[in-house]
Formats: structure tokens, sequence, C-alpha cells
């Protein structure tokens, strides 16, 4: 039997500022990728992220990200290795304390935004992500872009990975994400949306925007919780999902 995940970055409001739809979208995932910090969220909104995870039976994992606050951590920056690592572990470190005093394992690690943009395509910058994590917890599985650098990197330091898929996202003909700027970069029909998953996991290949049909593995799927009629679209992708027999599972329990 096919098993897929589905991951979902969550926590990402900020005090009085609402975010998503956690509440709504967290019972339709099987992981949930929570803010640290670093790019959006604050302690109050992370332990409450983390034990409305455990409340739905969610796997919990890290969404860390560049020290980048006021750029929602889509900007990129120049640190150098030392300074990722340094600042993956210190956000590892901070959710961690919540899993405990939950009483919740922490499942996983999938950097945020600019720094997942980087390490997709960059050696160095996989390779300190991957050794961050390792460093901090070596049963700790890092989420990677398929057919990405953050894959190798894995793989050369033997740290347990899950090669990851977008539901909303339109890849170009070498395999990144297409950038968000780019007409069509972001897919906003739902159909579109549940049949580009249905590809990916039953025949393990995605439309790329100039038309060429790239392999791709999928162990995880993003979805995501904070666009116009997010929930739906996660909705209809779990029921299509469970329709031909896919079982969800999160990434850790496979």
């Amino acid at each position: 039997m096919l098993t897929i995940d589905l991951n979902c970055d969550m926590g990402e409001s900020y005090g009085v500022y609402n975010l998503g739809e956690d509440k709504a979208a967290m019972p339709l995932v099987t992981s949930a990728n929570v803010a640290c910090g670093f790019h959006a969220s604050d302690p109050d909104n992370m332990m409450k992220t983390v034990r409305l995870a455990k409340q739905n039976g969610v796997a919990v994992g890290a969404h860390p990200s560049y020290p980048d606050l006021v750029g929602f951590g889509r900007r990129q920056m120049a640190l150098s290795n030392e300074e990722i690592e340094a600042a993956i572990i210190y956000q590892l470190g901070a959710l961690q304390g919540f899993c405990q005093a939950e009483g919740v394992a922490m499942q996983h690690v999938k950097v945020h935004g600019a720094l997942y943009n980087k390490a997709e395509k960059d050696a160095e910058t996989s390779l300190a992500i991957a050794k961050a994590i390792q460093k901090f917890d070596p049963k700790l599985i890092m989420v990677c872009m398929a057919n990405s650098e953050m894959t190798k990197a894995a793989k050369a330091i033997g740290l347990p990975y899950a090669e990851e898929v977008f539901a909303d996202r339109a890849y170009t003909a070498q395999g990144a994400l297409a950038g968000r700027k780019l007409p069509g970069a972001v897919i906003h029909d739902v159909d579109e949306v549940v049949a580009r998953v249905m590809k990916m996991v039953q025949q393990k290949t995605v439309t790329t925007l100039d038309g060429t049909e790239l392999p791709i593995n999928a162990d995880t799927i993003c979805v995501h919780g904070d666009t116009p009629g997010a929930v739906e679209m996660i909705s209809r992708i779990r029921s299509a999902l469970e329709a031909a027999g896919i079982q969800l599972k999160a990434m850790g329990s496979k």
C-alpha cells in the first residue's frame, strides 16, 4: 500500500497578528512544521501549536529560518555556514523545550523560505543544515526538496531524510520551485492541485512550467494553510488520496 505524509507550516502567528488557519488545517495533515521565532511566531504561539498538534495526533517538526522576522524569512542573508548551523540549533532548542513540556517527540526539521530556496541549490548550505540537525539529534528527519542538494547532503552524512513535493507550487524544468513572482508559480485551482498531487504520488512525475515531465519522488507533500481557500484545498487533497487507497501517515511512522 502506498503511504504519504501531508506536512503544513504552522504556528506562524505573532502576538496579536493571526496568520494561517491552524485550527482548521491541523486535523487534515499528518505533520506540522512549527515556526521557531526567527521568521514568525513567539513563545506563546509555539506552545499553543505544539499543544494543538498533540491534540490532533499530528507529528511535530521544527521550521527554522534565517533570523529575518521583518522579512518573514523570505530574504536571502549572507550568513556563514557556522552561523547557519548555530541559528538552526538555537531554533531547534527553542521548539524542543515546548515539545518536552507537552510530552511530544520532535519528528523532523524543515527549513523555511529563503534558507530552503538556497539549500535547494547550494551544497554547502545544505550540508550546514544537515550537520546542525545531526548535531542536535541524529534521529531527526531532514525534509529535503526532491531532486535537490538537500537530499545529497542528508545522504552524505547518513541523516534520515524525506523528499518533499509541493501541492500548490509550480516547478521549473530544472526541478526547482518557480519563483513566486513568475506567472503561474502558485497554483490556486483546486482541481489542478489535486490532479498534480495524485500524479506526483502515483506516477512519480510532475509537469513543469514549460511542459517538461520531470521525475520526482514524494515522501511528503507540503500544503499551505495561509492562502485563500487553503483548508478546502487540503481537505480535497486528503480526500483524493484516501479515495485512491493511499494511506496518510506521518513521515516518521513509515
